[in-house]
């Protein structure tokens, strides 16, 4: 590591500590040519989530995009504002977990899944952009299954 004041490259560990409750290590530093003592962290390097497109190219995932889908699906709906952060979290780990990368299908029907267990109109809105609704049949149909039960 190079001391910020001096550039040498002979500084060392004075003292490392557990930081942010585990998720990084604190090291006191101290540099052999200038006396200068600084403190570094190192934390893992999150790796980048991948999403596949239907295409089958690899995008980043963008936890912004599920956000903003489920705004618009819950626009004038009475659902509390942590709602939607809630679902976004939850997503995002679903993609962490999936290996390989998770696929925009898969991120759709967990989107589907939620919105079914918080409000049946924001869940009917999704549906008619996700599945691409063409006309009232469509809408019909999706209801029917909905008030079936059945799976999205």
């Amino acid at each position: 590591m190079r001391c910020p004041v001096c550039a040498a490259d002979d500084t060392r560990v004075v003292d490392s500590r557990s930081a942010d409750e585990g998720a990084a290590i604190r090291r006191r530093r101290h540099c052999g040519s200038c006396g200068y003592r600084f403190t570094t962290f190192e934390r893992l390097e999150a790796r980048v989530l991948q999403v596949r497109k239907r295409s089958g190219q690899r995008a980043p995932f963008e936890r912004r995009k599920i956000v903003s889908g489920l705004s618009a699906a819950f626009k004038g709906r009475p659902v509390a504002p942590d709602v939607v952060e809630h679902i976004a979290a939850e997503i995002e780990e679903l993609a962490r977990r999936a290996d390989p990368p998770i696929t925009t299908e898969e991120i759709g029907r967990a989107v589907l899944e939620h919105l079914r267990a918080h409000d049946q109109v924001a869940y009917l809105r999704f549906a008619s952009v996700y599945k691409g609704f063409d006309d009232v049949e469509d809408f019909a149909r999706e209801l029917r299954l909905l008030e079936a039960g059945d799976r999205p």
